[in-house]
């Protein structure tokens, strides 16, 4: 088997940078300072820092105190654990795409099986420039690596970023120049060795396993075993869930469509990241807009504090969906037709009908121009700029009474069923009115229709298809069985042919 190591090494300080506005930029991130937070209140020490605080100086593991001291005006966010998990478990999505074996034992890695995947996607090194193509977009730091051994690929994306070995003799070498503190042996362990002189690996395995175990515990020889692949190595690995929910909240209230915008892409682009992964599509999704406390006045004071219901936007489609820049478009079209009635802390997209993929087929000599719409495009993009009443189509309806005949249909295919009806006007009038002509001729007819006695809209009539004095083509009626008592008279007009 071969593993690919996906490291990540600032996972807590990308789930909050990919979530920030400023910093979608480089530019822009170069010239604010952030530092992400962490421990007691009493000792707050940084977790990490992005590139512009490194660069003054900050570092993880210092102290909140000494920080702000060195630079002043560090933005400082608090670290929440479970944004990492829930970026982990994202990216565990999208990793699914090219793998079906993934797995997040490790905390600041994922881990691919990838010997299977090479003969779908070709050569390690096209498939690594696509796994690097997508977390660039993700918006994630990494370090690539691939090993027989998950443990192996770990320490090797540690160490040196893009190195690829696929025979064992090799990997036990290349180990053996690594440090110890990059094996992912306990810290104490390590300290331990390191006051003992051992540095790197090859020092480790180089000492007798006797003393390793009295020392160290048999613990320590299972992890070297696994390392060197002298052990197997099994793992649970991850299974993506049925629903997909992710949730960004803000650090300011937001009370204008434009500034949810960005927020709003970001989600998206992880739901299609968690549909490429699952091979699957989307037909409904919700998008929530939460809240902040408003205070109810009445008069010049605040008479009680209480929290507004939170907004729902759903977004359907007529036909599944995953990319991302139609879902995008689409989205934001329902969302700026919405209004705001609260400053808005959080936004939420919660996906539950998630059906699977089936690509759309196209013809291979395509006459369509390069940039027209395709018919599904167009019709979603009409949809959620008019709303989910302003497009329809008429289709059939069993009935042969012709004001029940055509009813309204949102599917909207690009080519409903033929209608099998006799002859019918291509103008209907809302209502028939007499028609007074002195010189009607008689072309096809009588057709009879006897119909609705079940709901009130009783008729008996036959219709015939007329020519008039002026050469109109008209469709009209007289009562059942008039004709054949005597002269025509009291002709109905209801519709006109083309």
């Amino acid at each position: 088997m071969l593993w690919a190591c996906l490291l990540l090494p600032r996972l807590a300080l990308d789930a909050v940078l990919r979530k920030r506005p400023d910093d979608a930029d480089a530019r822009l991130a170069s010239e604010s300072p952030l530092a992400l937070i962490t421990g007691p209140a009493q000792k707050r020490v940084l977790l990490d820092a992005n590139a512009p605080a490194r660069a003054a100086g900050l570092h993880p593991g210092q102290a909140l105190l000494a920080a702000q001291a060195l630079l002043p005006d560090v933005a400082t966010i608090a670290h929440d654990p479970r944004e990492d998990e829930a970026l982990r478990r994202l990216l565990a999505a999208w990793a699914y795409r090219y793998s079906s074996l993934v797995c997040l034992q490790d905390g600041d890695a994922l881990l691919l099986e990838v010997e299977g995947s090479l003969g779908l996607f070709g050569p390690w090194p096209r498939l690594e420039a696509m796994l690097r193509e997508d977390l660039r977009a993700l918006g994630i730091s990494h370090r690539i690596a691939m090993a027989p051994t998950p443990l192996g690929a770990c320490v090797l994306a540690a160490c040196e970023d893009g190195m690829a070995l696929a025979d064992t003799l090799q990997l036990q070498r290349m180990l053996g120049r690594a440090p110890i503190a990059q094996a992912r042996i306990d810290p104490a362990q390590v300290q331990a060795m390191a006051a003992m002189g051992l540095r790197q690996l090859r020092q480790l395995f180089a000492l007798p396993r006797a003393g390793l175990a009295r020392r160290f515990g048999g613990a320590l020889l299972d992890h070297l075993d696994r390392l060197r692949g002298d052990a197997p190595d099994p793992r649970a690995f991850y299974r993506p869930p049925d629903r997909f929910e992710q949730r960004i909240e803000f650090g300011y209230e937001i009370a204008h469509h434009p500034a949810l915008l960005f927020p709003l892409r970001r989600l998206v682009n992880d739901l299609a990241a968690y549909l490429a992964g699952r091979d699957g599509c989307v037909q409904r999704f919700v998008l929530v807009l939460e809240h902040e406390d408003m205070a109810v006045i009445e008069g010049h004071a605040p008479r009680a504090q209480r929290k507004p219901p939170d907004t729902e936007v759903a977004v359907g489609l007529l036909a599944a969906e995953r990319d991302p820049a139609r879902l995008f478009e689409l989205a934001r079209a329902r969302l700026e037709r919405s209004s705001i009635p609260a400053p808005v802390r959080a936004l939420r997209l919660v996906a539950r009908e998630l059906p699977p993929f089936v690509p759309a087929g196209r013809d291979l000599f395509d006459a369509r121009p390069a940039q027209a719409l395709p018919w599904e495009a167009l019709r979603e993009r009409l949809r959620a700029r008019l709303g989910e009443d302003a497009l329809y189509q008429l289709a059939g309806h069993p009935d042969p009474r012709p004001e029940q005949a055509l009813r309204r249909d949102a599917t909207l295919m690009r080519e409903p069923a033929p209608l099998r009806l006799p002859p019918r006007p291509a103008w209907l009038l809302p209502r028939p009115m007499p028609l007074r002509d002195h010189a009607l001729h008689v072309l096809a007819g009588p057709e009879r229709i006897e119909s609705g006695w079940w709901d009130g809209g009783d008729v008996r009539r036959d219709y015939y298809v007329v020519r008039t004095s002026l050469g109109q083509r008209a469709w009209a009626f007289l009562p059942a069985g008039v004709r054949d008592e005597g002269p025509a008279s009291g002709w109905m007009l209801h519709g006109w042919f083309a």
